[in-house]
């Protein structure tokens, strides 16, 4: 069985929070630095291509929700005529 050892932190005032500001800064851009490096700007055909998709599945999808949204709405006019006529 895996034993877990709990740390307890010890709270950082603000004068602390203060002096580590400009190191915690320069190790956030840093990381931004290196993490927009492995950003890949997409070509002109993979976004034409995933634009087709994506109003193809748009389309899609409001058929289907027509088609939902005119069977429930006929279900419920027979249910409202049905009580109506008792």
């Amino acid at each position: 069985m895996a034993k877990t050892v709990a740390v307890v932190e010890q709270p950082i005032n603000a004068m602390d929070r203060l002096k580590t500001g400009p190191a915690r800064l320069g190790e956030f851009l840093h990381d931004v630095r290196s993490e927009m490096k492995k950003v890949i700007t997409p070509s002109q055909a993979e976004v034409k291509n995933t634009t087709i998709v994506v109003i193809g599945t748009v389309f899609i999808f409001a058929v289907f929700f027509a088609i939902v949204d005119s069977t429930v709405a006929k279900g419920i006019e027979l249910i409202f005529k049905y009580l109506a006529k008792t």
